[in-house]
């Protein structure tokens, strides 16, 4: 019998689009330090941020699938697909996740204050703007290259 593990170690793809998603999510860190002045662990596995992790990996998987078995395949249209879908998702209904949840919190502030309630903050930063998107798929892109 197989070891199910090793075998999907040794999955050049799966490892260089998991790779592009821990660089996204060191690259937030390092510029959270940067702006804040101090580390938060939340910022590596938390969403939202520059540049977008969910960008980063949908784009690698899908650049990587093309590099290997071509950009007519079946293969790289499933995964570009797929990051077109990602990509899309969370610039845009994430993104309005978190607005409606800044406006929740600040609801939830007011009659907090009022006595009236007394509920834990929703949280904010769920999806990311459009330039956080095209930073995840640049970075993507680069590690797919730079792996192939």
């Amino acid at each position: 019998m197989k070891n199910i593990f090793l075998e999907m170690y040794r999955n050049k793809i799966l490892m260089t689009t998991i790779s592009a998603w821990l660089i996204a999510q060191a690259i937030k860190v390092i510029l959270g330090i940067i702006r804040q002045r101090k580390f938060d662990f939340r910022w590596f596995v938390g969403t939202g941020g520059m540049p977008s992790s969910h960008a980063a990996g949908a784009s690698c998987l899908a650049m990587a699938m093309g590099l290997e078995y071509g950009f007519i395949s079946p293969y790289f249209a499933l995964a570009a697909a797929f990051a077109i879908v990602i990509m899309f998702d969370a610039q845009g209904v994430r993104r309005a996740t978190g607005r409606q949840a800044r406006i929740l919190n600040k609801i939830t502030e007011d009659i907090y204050w009022k006595g009236k309630i007394h509920e834990n903050r929703l949280r904010e930063l769920v999806g990311h703007t459009p330039v956080e998107v095209l930073g995840g798929f640049v970075v993507g892109v680069t590690v797919a290259f730079l792996a192939h």
